[in-house]
């Protein structure tokens, strides 16, 4: 493995990682692109030419370009003989104001772990079989709102809406606020109206990916979601990294897809292709307690064919494009990447380390979603965090 010419040796940041994010400082207020380094972000625009304005212009320029940076910024990291051009560019990560990584075109939330939607369905559907039928035939998703999402460490205001209960409907906050811990995919290049993506070529639309938390209110969305789907009980806030990790970084952690029982129609049967389930690991932390790691490697559906599924009656990609693949959930207990599972839609309370007791969220909580995956050189690289604190809900006007 190259080294850096930076004291980084023990960092989940180092060579091998550089994600990507669009920040500003004090001194220079200007959105520009940037890479993290340790625990220093380089200013990519100012060294490349490439990122004025942030990760907008990166996305927008297409593969070739995406790695052209990449390798010219390696190599300014790594070649003792470019310290004195680069060091002036290099900004501690505490004097960065990480914003909005990029500019968020459409946004889809899938359903791709078999784990999660098995879990639902026993809770919800006790006296028949876990899955929809048509579960495993395709990946299921749904069109969600790009304008509530929000980058992380940005307050998340508990959502008010109708809610049915014994005494009947009723209009107030959500009593069953909750998290799903999710990875995002954002796309880059994007595609023509009415010409289908196919699996083969989502490396050449996919820039890379980001943690996500699809902040959800349980029971809205239970009244609402029949027979259209989510809308306001996930719409009022989606947090996502600050931190964009390029597909590049990731080559050591493609693993297997798990075996699929279901034949697959052709444009997302993916047999014959290279593997694209991930082996990311992921915590889960409520003010401080770590409450869930979920393996994102059993994950049914890849990438790919979430990708092939969205464009599969043409609909087009757009530069900014966000698609993230629902609850990352695992088949042990610990490994539920939602509070729903985890406390069994309530009837299975949980722990923290101060001794207080959860179900759902309460006012003040914060919760933090980390990952890591493995590197070529056999350490693990880091794809930064997305954390958000809850805050009371507000009375309508």
């Amino acid at each position: 493995m190259t080294a850096s010419w930076l004291d980084i040796k023990d960092s989940l940041f180092g060579l091998e990682a550089l994600p990507y994010a669009t920040f500003r400082t004090a001194a220079d207020p200007a959105p520009r692109l940037g890479a993290r380094i340790g625990d220093l972000v380089l200013d990519v625009a100012a060294v490349t030419g490439v990122g004025a304005g942030g990760l907008d212009a990166l996305l927008a320029a297409g593969p070739a370009v995406w790695q052209d940076v990449r390798t010219e910024v390696t190599r300014l990291l790594s070649d003792p003989a470019s310290e004195q051009q680069v060091r002036p560019h290099l900004v501690p990560i505490e004097d960065a104001d990480l914003l909005l990584p990029f500019t968020v075109a459409d946004y889809v939330d899938f359903y791709a772990s078999e784990h999660h939607a098995s879990n639902v369905g026993r809770m919800f559907r006790p006296d028949s079989e876990p899955l929809t039928p048509n579960w495993k035939h395709l990946p299921i998703g749904y069109h969600g709102r790009s304008g509530t999402v929000v980058v992380s460490g940005t307050d998340v205001v508990r959502p008010t809406g109708l809610r049915k209960t014994p005494d009947g409907i009723v209009d107030g906050p959500s009593i069953r606020l909750d998290i799903e811990a999710e990875l995002g995919f954002v796309v880059g290049l994007g595609s023509e109206q009415g010409t289908p993506v196919p699996l083969r070529e989502a490396a050449g639309h996919i820039f890379g990916i980001t943690l996500l938390n699809d902040w959800s209110a349980r029971d809205i969305q239970a009244w609402e979601y029949v027979p259209l789907g989510p809308f306001l009980g996930k719409s009022f806030a989606t947090s996502i990294s600050p931190w964009v990790l390029p597909l590049a970084a990731l080559e050591a952690a493609r693993v297997s897809q798990p075996e699929r029982d279901v034949p697959l129609t052709g444009y997302l049967d993916d047999s014959t292709l290279e593997p694209w389930a991930l082996d990311l690991a992921l915590e889960v932390r409520l003010n401080g307690t770590l409450v869930a790691e979920p393996p994102y490697a059993t994950m049914y559906w890849t990438a790919p064919q979430m990708l092939a599924h969205m464009t599969a009656n043409g609909a087009s990609l757009r530069v900014g494009d966000l698609f993230a693949s629902g609850t990352i959930s695992g088949p042990e207990p610990g490994q539920r990447g939602s509070f729903l599972e985890l406390s069994w839609s309530g009837a299975e309370p949980f722990t923290l380390d101060d001794g207080s007791v959860r179900t759902f969220l309460e006012d003040g909580d914060e919760v933090t979603i980390t990952a890591t995956a493995p590197a070529p050189s056999g350490s693990r690289i880091a794809l930064g965090e997305v954390s958000g604190r809850i805050l009371p809900a507000k009375e309508r006007p």
